[in-house]
């Protein structure tokens, strides 16, 4: 969700553009079910559930170029599936969404191949999360369920959360 770190000169350097604030028009859980070797933690995954809610996400426009490792590799660059781990931690796959302005779209995503328990997330790792959050005015209601999912996940988080528990 953080334009800086989706923008970092080792991921797509400057080529994500915001496009809009979305959330899913299905129900999913966020949950942390695989190891991010690159993060040295678990990640984040939506796992669809009935019981569960819209999540909120960025959608970015990103030149076709940089989706796939084939074409990206071509103008020596890193493609969004090697970022996101396509084809080894997760799948692409299109999901629906529904904008802030109510439009329906459709958007490119990644969910995870084969999920375990068990994982802890890491706090360097979920502050690219909730920095996006605030930096794209998600509602405070949504970040208030993220946190509750990342303290689920690894309770020796839950101080470290705390200085951003409300809007400021």
């Amino acid at each position: 969700m953080s334009v800086a770190r989706l923008n970092g000169k080792d991921r797509l350097a400057g080529d994500a553009k915001k496009y809009c604030v979305a959330r899913t028009k299905e129900p999913f859980d966020l949950m942390f079910t695989v190891l991010s070797t690159s993060n040295k933690c678990a990640a984040a995954d939506l796992v669809s559930a009935n019981t569960g809610r819209s999540i909120y996400g960025v959608v970015y426009d990103i030149p076709d170029f940089l989706l796939s490792r084939d074409t990206a590799k071509q103008g020596n660059r890193r493609s969004l599936d090697a970022i996101e781990g396509e084809g080894t931690n997760y799948f692409r796959t299109t999901i629906d969404l529904i904008t802030n302005d109510g439009a329906a779209i459709s958007a490119v995503t990644y969910l995870v191949r084969k999920r375990k328990s068990g994982l802890k997330t890491s706090l360097e790792y979920v502050n690219h999360i909730l920095i996006g959050l605030k930096e794209h005015n998600i509602p405070d209601e949504y970040r208030q369920y993220v946190r509750s999912k990342i303290v689920e996940n690894n309770s020796e988080l839950e101080n470290a959360l705390l200085a951003d528990t409300h809007e400021e």
